[in-house]
């Protein structure tokens, strides 16, 4: 059979499914396939030559599309469009086990919306016959109350049981207990939506009341049975804040007065006849009249979603206050229901039911639906890992699951991280509180979690916290659950080949080593690293690290040979932490001169004449300038050698007068690179007096300082030294 329905463009879902709901309903069956509505057979006939062309070119088309369809969705499954206009061009051919086919491979990777559903479940009634074909459509109705709340959709599927099932139709007790447990569960999934959940209430009452109708006359029992039944749901929803409450007590009055209960509505007293009742009553008008306020805030069609979501999240806050965790949830369900695509609301609600039902079917439920809606969002997986932990599912379910979410698509590579560590995590509890299981069996499963997060991650993770974290957690399982010390360190030597110049790396391996008393590992992983070179000042601190080591765990041997090996990489990694910081100053002084240049320039420039005294004067401080400079540079190279009392003039034909200058200023002890000198290899006999002697005919020394080891007290055969200037 031919089906037709609108064109879905690149709206988002709600908007496409509700598109789709509007063309859900086939041609009638008592109207020729491709003749419109109303016109005579003679104008058909006029017009079947041009009708068949257009039709076949339609047609053509449409195969095109479908074609093109399937090789997209063949490449990318994900595609949710793609499995939209697929669906409607198939459902436009009456090909229904194809478009079967579609609606299931899109079930299976998405939520369908109840727009989706409804539309599905009426194609396959208007061709299904016999009892077999109707317990199929159940099914369907059955899956599509579970994707989302929607209480026309449980309205259809409660209509489409009273009036297909035999069992029901004759109120057989089989056919009466499924009308009833269906109106529960309805009940218990939208009873409580504030302005739709009456039609629930109101199609209970009607179920309930035309049993009433079929119950003999004579059975007086029974009849009072079922009226006191029929009183116990009133008396339910007249606790519940609904809209139009106060039709429902009269429509509650008008029937106690059918009983007998009173003689006419305006006699009926519930408050005397069911105190209990008109108290429950009150009760749940006030709880109505404070949320009538947020109800018509998300229903404002002026807003904007972002606005709307806005105005969900205020409510659900005010429901969160009042603590009712089945009205609470029914709002999450209802704001997903219009936004289901808000990771925000996904993260709230799951967070919300692992704080309140922690397991269960119905929070596992919800997690399923939540990655099913946000399978971009790592942190949705990880918890839907541990709802299933909780709820002590199978180990091939958690497994299943864990797969799943390694083929979604995340933003960072540190959510794939945290869901490789929620599944060892929850392998190694395994492990440990079951003490009946195959531990090596087990284990295995651990070891190749870790060696496919190591495999995909390394490339992306390299020198990184968080692949440190990994293989940190790997060794350290390898050696206190598995007790295998050389895998252990194999891990580790892993790490090393990737992450070989993070520091942490080594550091961490060798507390593994003491951890576990293996001194004489740690100390030779400290003779591989000492030597190498760290970011920042890590170089330094694991030379001082083994020392450290050593004065702890080594002997007086072991420590005055990592001193020997340690002293001097210190000694050269110092020298070149001072030229780096010398060389930053000589080019943060050369830019400060590069701006003075820059100002005398334009102060030439605005100055057009100056007189010959000032053009002298300046010129002379030029000079006099550059000269001191020239020196200052002289004096920075200075270098002593051990080969006695060589000495090295400074400024052939210095004018003393220069050299001399002001008196210095005592108060302040600031000097630059142009005054300052390091000296290198010092005799161990040098002492201030010789220092201060040599350079007595530049000037003197100013400041002489001696840099000795900190754990020997010794030279470090350099000085640095301030020239007086």
């Amino acid at each position: 059979m031919e089906m037709e329905m609108e064109m879905v463009g690149e709206a988002d879902r709600k908007d496409m499914a509700d598109e789709a709901q509007d063309s859900a309903m086939p041609s009638p069956p008592d109207e020729p396939v491709g003749v419109p509505a109303g016109s005579s057979p003679s104008d058909s006939d006029s017009d079947s030559d041009s009708d068949s062309d257009s039709d076949s070119d339609s047609e053509a088309q449409d195969k095109l599309q479908i074609e093109a369809l399937e090789s997209q969705l063949y490449n990318n499954p994900s595609d949710y469009d793609a499995h939209l206009q697929y669906i409607r061009l198939v459902r436009k051919t009456g090909d229904l086990n194809k478009l079967r086919l579609a609606r299931e491979a899109m079930s299976a990777l998405f939520p369908l919306t109840p727009a989706m559903w409804q539309e599905w479940a009426r194609d396959e009634a208007s061709l299904v016959v016999g009892v077999d074909g109707h317990a199929v459509i159940e099914k369907l109705y059955d899956r599509g109350v579970s994707d989302y709340l929607s209480v026309p959709l449980w309205y259809d599927f409660i209509n489409f049981v009273r009036e297909n099932d035999p069992s029901v139709c004759e109120c057989s007790v089989a056919g009466v207990s499924k009308g009833r447990n269906l109106f529960e569960r309805a009940l218990t999934a939208a009873g409580l939506h504030v302005t739709e959940g009456n039609k629930i209430w109101e199609a209970y009452r009607e179920f309930e009341q035309a049993l009433y109708q079929n119950i003999d006359a004579s059975d007086a029992v029974a009849k009072d049975k079922q009226v006191q039944r029929i009183r116990n749901i009133f008396h339910r929803q007249l606790s519940i804040p609904l809209v139009d409450m106060e039709s429902t007590l009269q429509v509650y009055k008008a029937w106690e007065a059918e009983q007998g209960t009173s003689q006419d509505v305006e006699s009926c007293d519930i408050s005397k006849s069911f105190p209990h009742v008109a108290s429950a009553y009150e009760k749940a008008l006030d709880m109505y009249n404070a949320r009538v306020n947020f109800e018509q805030q998300i229903s404002r069609e002026d807003l904007s979603e972002a606005e709307r979501l806005q105005q969900y999240l205020i409510y659900l806050k005010f429901e969160h206050s009042v603590g009712d965790p089945a009205r609470i949830q029914v709002l999450y369900e209802r704001a997903i229901t219009d936004f289901p695509i808000s990771t925000d609301l996904w993260l709230d609600y799951t967070r919300y039911m692992d704080k309140t039902l922690k397991a269960g079917d119905v929070v596992k439920g919800i997690h399923s639906r939540a990655t099913k809606n946000c399978p971009w969002l790592g942190e949705l997986w990880v918890r839907y890992l541990l709802c299933l932990e909780r709820g002590c599912s199978s180990e091939s379910e958690i497994c299943s699951v864990f797969d799943k979410s390694l083929l979604c698509t995340f933003s960072t590579f540190e959510e794939y991280l945290d869901l490789y560590l929620t599944r060892v995590d929850g392998l190694r509890r395994r492990i440990s509180l079951a003490a009946e299981l195959e531990v090596s069996s087990d284990y295995q499963h651990i070891r190749e979690t870790f060696q496919r997060g190591s495999d995909y991650l390394a490339p992306h993770l390299k020198n990184t916290d968080g692949l440190l974290r990994l293989y940190a957690y790997w060794a350290r399982l390898e050696s206190k659950l598995a007790k295998d010390m050389v895998s252990a360190r194999g891990v580790w030597e892993s790490l090393l080949k990737i992450s070989g110049s993070m520091l942490e790396a080594w550091q961490s391996y060798i507390a593994m080593e003491i951890e576990l008393g293996h001194i004489r590992e740690a100390r030779s992983i400290y003779k591989r690293c000492y030597s190498k070179r760290f970011p920042g000042s890590g170089s330094e601190e694991v030379c001082h690290s083994w020392l450290r080591f050593e004065r702890e765990h080594g002997t007086l041997e072991d420590f005055d040979h990592a001193l020997q090996k340690v002293m001097p990489r210190l000694e050269e990694l110092q020298l070149f932490t001072l030229q780096q910081e010398s060389r930053t100053a000589d080019q943060k002084d050369n830019n400060i001169r590069k701006n003075d240049h820059e100002k005398r320039k334009s102060g030439a420039d605005i100055t057009d004449e100056e007189s010959p005294a000032k053009r002298r004067k300046g010129a002379s401080q030029i000079t006099k300038k550059s000269f001191l400079k020239d020196k200052g540079q002289v004096q920075n190279a200075v270098e002593l050698r051990k080969t006695g009392d060589e000495k090295i003039k400074i400024g052939d034909g210095m004018d003393q007068q220069d050299t001399k200058g002001s008196a210095p200023d005592t108060k302040s002890k600031a000097y630059t690179d142009q005054c300052t000198a390091f000296i290198s290899n010092l005799d161990l006999k040098a002492n201030n007096h010789h220092i201060r002697k040599f350079f007595s005919d530049v000037g003197g020394v100013g400041e002489i300082r001696i840099l000795k080891d900190k754990f020997t007290g010794k030279s470090r055969l350099w000085q640095r030294i301030n020239i007086c200037s």
